[in-house]
């Protein structure tokens, strides 16, 4: 009882400057789940602006309650939600808007969909490259770096970061860029949700309107010659054009299936259909859908999972991908159960120093992701089983992409980082959140004094 008193103490004093909902309230189950996690938080906090999110951050304090951040609500590792704390869901700070047309800077509510951003931007014929589907938020997907569909073209989306507006875990808030707070503007490219609550992005957004996008289907007995043939093309291919292959293990009413989701930023028309052709001709090819469409038609939309059914996402990168690493990809998929995805770096994303951002895997080839469906009614050790045969991979590859990381214990989250960026992220740490509040993310732990 005196549990359930405290949240609605929280609850009143939170109610000027956000909305605050307690179990069994209209809209708190929307807040407490998340794609990949359930939650039973002991309240959500929406608030309308930056002051509703210190107000939150005092009241965590006060109470001592674990405190979760939420954008779009689809990380992998579940740390979309908690229970027993609070869920601060930033998604009523949404706005997007043109702060200047000639520079294309735009400034982007944490809170706000990449959905939404790219159907505000295409109003102003702008775009930024950002993840592959609708519903993803802006917050999660800037802080762990962003690899997207024109990234070989305009490099990642914390390549278009410029300022970041933040409220501190003791409410204060400021904005960070190359200027003002740079060790924090440095961390806050790649180092997650660490040092505070973004609740706002400058961008520096690009002049696209439209692109070549769409996905082809090929048929092969060889799957090893098509991995080594789909790398050779991306280190020859225009940088206009970023590739995923895509490798789906059969399910229920669908075969298996290799795919090649292509998108080619570039205006010219001839030089497009230059840069594919030879994608084209790399397996005999069953289906091809691309095509031109407006860069805001490019996003997925995420289905919930199946009930009683959860995944497990691990990814690493390749700094090339050489003959053991494609056995070691054809192996893992051969071998049954994992969605495997390899996704074509390079281009802008190298040109950027390692040393730059938080982000630190910029002379990658490739990032290979997998994904292993886990039923609930699975037997023990089937997780365990299927990491095994992951570690195959991961020990060829070298770090791990935050925003496609399943996993959150500290040993994960260090290996995520080479070593000399991970000691100053815990520097950052140390300065802006000694005590480690927000723990519920990918965590840094802070550096010692």
């Amino acid at each position: 009882m005196t549990h359930i008193l405290s949240s609605e103490r929280l609850a009143s004093g939170l109610a000027e400057v956000a909305q605050v909902l307690l179990p069994g309230e209209d809209g708190y189950a929307e807040s407490a789940s998340a794609l990949f996690a359930d939650g039973s938080p002991d309240l959500v906090v929406r608030p309308h602006d930056a002051a509703g999110v210190a107000a939150a951050l005092r009241h965590a304090s006060d109470a001592g309650l674990a405190v979760t951040v939420r954008s779009g609500g689809h990380s992998m590792a579940g740390l979309s939600t908690n229970t027993h704390g609070m869920v601060i869901d930033t998604r009523r700070m949404n706005r997007v808007r043109l702060l200047d047309a000639a520079s294309g800077r735009v400034r982007v509510g944490a809170g706000a969909t990449w959905g939404e951003v790219a159907a505000a931007l295409s109003r102003h014929g702008l775009a930024l490259s950002s993840g592959d589907t609708s519903q993803v938020g802006v917050g999660g997907l800037t802080l762990g770096g962003g690899i997207g569909w024109m990234a070989r073209r305009y490099g990642l989306v914390i390549d278009s970061l410029a300022a970041v507006q933040m409220v501190t875990v003791d409410g204060r808030m400021i904005g960070a860029d190359t200027a003002e707070h740079a060790d924090l503007f440095w961390a806050l490219r790649g180092g997650g949700g660490n040092f505070g609550v973004a609740v706002g992005f400058d961008f520096i957004a690009q002049p696209i309107t439209t692109v070549r996008f769409g996905t082809i289907g090929y048929r092969t007995d060889d799957l090893p010659r098509l991995i080594a043939g789909w790398r050779d093309l991306v280190r020859a291919s225009d940088e206009n054009l970023t590739t995923t292959l895509n490798l789906m293990p059969a399910t229920p009413g669908h075969p298996e299936g290799v795919s090649l989701t292509c998108c080619y930023a570039g205006s010219d028309g001839a030089e497009a259909e230059r840069a594919l052709r030879p994608f084209r001709e790399l397996a005999p090819v069953v289906s091809d859908d691309i095509r031109v469409v407006p860069y805001a038609e490019v996003f997925q939309d995420v289905t919930a999972l199946p009930p009683g059914m959860r995944m497990a996402v691990r990814n690493t990168f390749f700094s090339t991908l050489d003959g053991a690493r494609v056995t070691a990809v054809h192996d893992l998929f051969t071998g049954g159960g994992a969605a495997i995805s390899l996704r074509g770096m390079g281009g802008a994303v190298a040109r950027v120093g390692r040393d730059a951002t938080a982000f630190a895997h910029r002379d990658a080839e490739v990032m290979v992701a997998a994904a292993f469906p886990v039923p609930e009614s699975a037997p023990p050790g089937h997780l365990d089983q299927a990491l095994r045969r992951w570690s195959r991979v991961s020990l060829l590859g070298s770090g791990a992409y935050v925003g496609f990381l399943g996993s959150a214990d500290h040993a994960d989250v260090a290996a995520a980082y080479p070593a000399d960026t991970y000691r100053r992220l815990a520097t950052v740490k140390r300065r802006y959140d000694p005590d480690n509040i927000l723990r519920r993310t990918h965590n840094i732990l802070p550096g010692r004094p």
